[in-house]
């Protein structure tokens, strides 16, 4: 959750920056207005500072406001992701479209989420609850975690994986169900994490 001004205007420039290479005002508003990725990651992150800062009627308004503004993109780019998901620096969404992700998940920093992508939560059994991602995490295409799960740093996830165990830091994982199919990590498939 965003706690203040200074932490929102530093994960937009690491969000900026996974996409562009450099944070400059030409490169936010392009992005701003041309990037679906960056679009949906800008309104997300205005809405948890929003929703932190809602402390009387007017700030409610004003959250209730740009919340509205976050759903139109929801719809728009088919991107469930709530303002209140625990999510760190450096986010890039490859891929708009199909993309679900619990708000009890947390998401480490510079990760990648391409499109058709769920991380959701289990309701029972010895997982229960929402997936527990590492840093510099990439999540191929169609891939599902489910669970209480732990994904490990600097892990790639092939495409179409369907995960519901515990993944190693550094692996590379794929298939349903997942296996892990080398130690040569994200490295490769995450770039610009010097932010």
């Amino acid at each position: 959750m965003v706690q203040n001004w200074k932490e929102l205007k530093y994960l937009w420039r690491s969000d900026l920056y996974r996409y562009r290479g450099k944070v400059t005002v030409k490169e936010f508003f392009h992005e701003l207005f041309f990037e679906p990725g960056f679009q949906y990651s800008f309104w997300m992150r205005f809405c948890a500072y929003l929703h932190r800062h809602r402390t009387n009627i007017s700030g409610r308004i004003i959250y209730r406001f740009f919340y509205e503004v976050l759903r139109h993109y929801q719809i728009k780019y088919g991107i469930t992701i709530h303002p209140s998901t625990n999510i760190g620096s450096g986010f890039y969404i490859g891929h708009f479209g199909a993309i679900v992700v619990n708000q009890e998940a947390v998401i480490g920093k510079n990760c990648n989420i391409s499109q058709s992508v769920t991380i959701g939560q289990t309701n029972r059994g010895g997982r229960k609850g929402c997936p527990i991602i590492g840093d510099n995490v990439y999540i191929g295409p169609g891939t599902v975690m489910i669970g209480k799960i732990i994904v490990g740093s600097n892990a790639a996830i092939g495409a179409n994986s369907v995960i519901s165990k515990d993944v190693p830091d550094n692996a590379v994982v794929a298939g349903n169900p997942a296996s892990v199919i080398s130690y040569k990590g994200s490295t490769g498939y995450i770039n610009r994490t010097d932010y």
